[in-house]
């Protein structure tokens, strides 16, 4: 279940969710610098002139809300921050709102035992000892709290006390966490696959990955996409107790927002999230070749766009899925109804999405293999009551990213389950907004534990046809060019 921990500033009862990117920053800029100094004077003139209960508690709240909106808008700015480290110190950037990024550069060698990593240097110079949790959710201190520390110290070199090298490399070093979230598929891409495809990109495989708190089944799971970022064996950094040593580390993982790459933002080449697919076709072609020989090959009508319905079992399930699939059929897709679960080959996911035409799914961390689609595929997420800002925050606009064509297909309250439990005056129904307000454990429990949808199928007809009529022009369009070559 993906966390709806968000970063959100408060006004009064509703909240204004801040979603700014690079070019909005640059183009404001100038402008909030000059409103931030008019503000600044105008609050202090007050300060002199206003009697002193002015400053209460509302009025402390919406100055507390502005600096915190300043906050968050400035966090977005790209600042090259630890990308030229000089040989023999440490850098550690704090300035994004979701990781921390230490650099080390010089005689770095490990030690499981105390979680450190020692950074031997010949003469003493003014580097200070760092802390650091290599996890990309650090806005989120509940989860932060069950993330292991590592600590970053500099030592003056003694040869005769120096820790010997056991394990030498001679290619830089990626330290990060598979603790947190680590078992949800949307956390295990949102905050690990992809900030390490984004952290790791330009080293063109010449890097070592350290995994803190090591999954065997992780490495199981994610090793065919692993193995596109790195030419060499991951290093299990607790279980491992050998002395490892690096000419250059990074210390956690960059992230840019949710289940994307933004050009802009990479130190290193201008990769999108195309890009990141792109390591996807590769990690699993040779599998997908494999499993082509090993099945049995159903004859499907070719010339049929395909659909996958990805179904869900217990809470924000499709009720009435049989009949969506016989309603799918009849518009003239070929129907596959996928039903993935945590022993799921990953490679087997990847072939079915990989080579579908439409995706539907309800709202949920499965969600997050719209990430197998090729771009100009249809993406249908179906949007229960009271996810309307998560679904489109956490899939519909990174799919859009991916160049897909997106359809949120939000319902009415008579497709919810929820409407014939509390009844439609009920502000479950009514009103979802006022439920998520009071927090994350009223969105879990009632419109994510506690909702199951029965599509109206008269209704959803016309998204099928429209995504019909799309995939069928898709194709003529890709099919014409082929035939002036031939």
């Amino acid at each position: 279940m993906v966390q709806y921990h968000r970063l959100i500033i408060h006004h009064g009862r509703k909240e204004e969710r801040f979603r700014v990117s690079v070019e909005e920053v640059g183009s404001l800029k100038k402008a909030k610098q000059k409103f931030l100094s008019f503000l600044f004077l105008t609050i202090l003139s007050c300060c002199f002139i206003v009697s002193p209960y002015l400053f209460g508690f509302s009025t402390l709240s919406l100055l507390d809300s502005f600096s915190r909106e300043n906050e968050a808008l400035s966090s977005y700015e790209p600042a090259p921050v630890c990308l030229e480290v000089s040989n023999g110190t440490i850098c550690c950037d704090r300035t994004g709102l979701r990781s921390d990024i230490c650099v080390m550069k010089g005689d770095i060698r490990t030690d499981s035992a105390s979680s450190s990593l020692i950074l031997f240097t010949s003469t003493n110079n003014t580097t200070t000892p760092q802390k650091i949790k290599p996890y990309t959710r650090k806005w989120e201190t509940s989860v932060m709290d069950t993330v292991q520390e590592l600590n970053l110290i500099p030592k003056h070199s003694n040869k005769s006390s120096d820790r010997v090298c056991d394990v030498y490399h001679d290619v830089p070093a990626v330290f990060f966490s598979t603790g947190g979230y680590t078992g949800n598929v949307y956390h295990e891409f949102n905050d690990g696959i992809i900030p390490l495809f984004i952290t790791s990109q330009h080293y063109n495989k010449k890097v070592v990955f350290v995994i803190v708190e090591y999954h065997d089944w992780w490495e199981m799971k994610y090793g065919d996409i692993v193995t596109q970022l790195s030419d060499y064996p991951l290093v299990d950094f607790n279980g491992d107790s050998r002395t490892h040593c690096f000419k250059e580390a990074t210390v956690g993982l960059r992230i840019h927002d949710e289940l994307t790459v933004n050009s802009t933002l990479m130190s290193h080449g201008n990769k999108t999230i195309v890009d990141f697919r792109n390591v996807l076709d590769r990690a699993y072609t040779h599998r997908i070749q494999s499993l082509v020989q090993e099945e049995t090959k159903t004859k499907l009508d070719s010339k049929k766009p395909k659909l996958v319905i990805l179904s869900r079992n217990g809470s924000r399930a499709i009720l009435n899925e049989d009949l969506l699939v016989k309603l799918a059929e009849e518009t003239g897709f070929n129907v596959e109804v996928l039903r993935p679960n945590k022993r799921t080959e990953m490679a087997k996911i990847y072939r079915s999405m990989n080579t579908s035409d439409v995706m539907i799914g309800v709202h949920g961390a499965a969600m997050t293999h719209f990430l197998f689609l090729k771009p100009k595929s249809v993406f249908i997420q179906i949007v229960p009551l009271g996810t309307d800002w998560a679904a489109d925050t956490y899939y519909g606009e990174p799919a859009k990213k991916l160049g897909l064509k997106y359809i949120g297909y939000k319902i009415m309250p008579q497709e919810s389950s929820l409407y014939y439990e509390y009844g439609k005056d009920d502000p479950v129904i009514r009103d979802p907004d006022s439920l998520n307000d009071k927090g994350w454990e009223y969105t879990k429990k009632i419109y994510l534990q506690g909702q199951n949808v029965k599509l109206d199928l008269r209704r959803f007809r016309e998204t099928l046809a429209r995504s019909y009529d799309f995939s069928i022009r898709r194709r003529v369009r890709e099919e014409v060019p082929h035939l002036f070559v031939s």
